[in-house]
């Protein structure tokens, strides 16, 4: 399933060779710190870096044999240096390698799907604005509400990617942590200076550890990913909705050659967004995972192992995915604002009976006495299909509070939407909240 879904820059990323990559990295940097202490002598250290090569094919027969991939990493190291060699892995349990390298695999790996969401980001703006004063009914319930535009509804997406790519860039903050602290993180076999060396020169922080990084943090990651996931499936399931043909407001794109069903020739279905919706689902199951990999036995079990190799590469490949295509749908989405405007006007001015209220209110009447008269005038035309504002003026109760002026005024579209601008300026201002 990764392979189906993997782009090129996640595919290298999450490769078997890049991660000997990572282990290699670390491992070399721990020999440079001891060198700096003085334990390993110059000569060896050079010795280590100019002959020190990854055989992948080596390490997997040493590993059928150990049954232990670091273990086999190592080995292989050994045999490729010589007898500076024996200075590799020295005072490290496998997890101070492993756990290191991950974390620099996911700093990589959030750090790539923020530059995706940044460019999700460019076009929802772009396209908020585009249709910034383009008229549609807003609903609640799936039942027409309010008047709202298409470009409010754009920037409001806009505004949840904002805390989105917020929390991410709270999440590579946690996930960007180091620990070279031996079997049971309590430096019994390696000084905490090599931990702070190497993380500093790997660009991690150094943090206090069992044998292994603490998994809460692993698991706060996770979350952050499932959300977005979650708020990609937001905006795929209202384009999906938008799209039904009682609506047809929007639509995805559709190419030439497209084929929307094998049987029914004129079928235009919202696959993309139906896709990004399933896709959406599996990021939350991750999540799930992830937080049950938090308790371990004591100092460390190895029951999370084998369940992050699952989904620490397979949900940022999906995200990148995910990312990819919504911006791909975002920017080719059809958009039907004659549509829009002709749904507005499907209940006869019923979406404007707030506003009458108010002004009723506004008159002297107790609210319970606009409501009735406002929503028995509502109800009639409803039910007749009859139209709400030519009701309205023939009601004898609203004809003594109010002028045929100020009857109108409560059907203005125009004052319906006078605070665009300023939903616009609070969303797109510099500050995030």
């Amino acid at each position: 399933m990764i392979e189906r879904y993997t782009r090129p820059r996640m595919a290298q990323l999450w490769s078997e060779e890049n991660k000997l990559k990572k282990w290699l990295e670390v491992e070399l940097a721990v020999c440079e710190a001891w060198m700096k202490l003085g334990l390993i002598p110059e000569e060896d250290f050079k010795e280590i870096v100019e002959k020190a090569r990854l055989d992948p094919q080596r390490i997997k027969e040493l590993e059928r044999e150990t049954k232990h991939d670091v273990a086999a990493f190592v080995m292989q190291l050994e045999e490729s240096i010589g007898p500076a060699g024996r200075w590799i892995h020295f005072g490290l349990t496998s997890y101070d390698v492993v756990d290191t390298a991950l974390c620099l695999l996911l700093k990589e790996a959030l750090s790539v799907i923020l530059e995706d969401l940044q460019e999700v980001m460019e076009v929802l703006k772009d396209r908020a604005f585009q249709y910034k004063e383009t008229p549609m009914i807003g609903r609640t319930h799936g039942v027409h509400a309010e008047p709202i535009t298409f470009g409010f509804k754009l920037a409001l997406w806009y505004d949840e990617m904002k805390r989105n790519r917020r929390r991410l860039i709270e999440a590579l903050k946690t996930i960007s942590v180091g620990k070279i602290s031996g079997a049971v993180g309590t430096y019994a076999n390696v000084p905490p200076q090599v931990e702070e060396y190497v993380c500093q020169k790997l660009g991690l922080i150094p943090r206090p550890s069992s044998q292994v990084i603490s998994r809460d943090r692993h698991g706060e990651m996770m979350a952050v990913l499932a959300l977005l996931g979650s708020s990609i499936e937001k905006i795929a399931l209202e384009i999906r909705h938008l799209q039904r043909t009682e609506v047809l407001e929007v639509e995805e794109p559709f190419s030439e050659a497209q084929k929307g069903s094998s049987a029914m020739p004129h079928k235009r279905n919202p696959v993309v967004a139906e896709n990004l919706c399933g896709l959406a689902r599996l990021l939350r199951g991750y999540l799930i995972s992830a937080l049950e990999n938090i308790p371990l036995w004591h100092e460390r079990d190895i029951s999370h192992s084998s369940v992050e190799r699952v989904i620490l590469p397979d949900a940022t490949i999906l995200l990148d995915f995910m990312l990819s295509r919504l911006k791909e749908l975002l920017q080719g989405m059809r958009v039907y604002p004659s549509r829009m405007y002709q749904n507005l006007l499907m209940t006869k001015g019923l979406i404007f009976s707030e506003a009458l209220m108010l002004k009723l209110i506004k008159k002297g009447l107790l609210r319970k006495e606009a409501y009735g008269i406002v929503q028995r005038n509502a109800l009639k035309a409803w039910e007749k299909g009859e139209d709400f504002k030519d009701l309205i003026k023939k009601d004898q109760q609203v004809k003594a509070l109010l002028s045929e002026d100020e009857i109108e005024e409560c059907f203005s579209l125009t004052k319906h939407l006078e605070h665009i601008n300023f939903v616009f300026d609070k969303v797109f201002e510099d500050s995030e909240v």
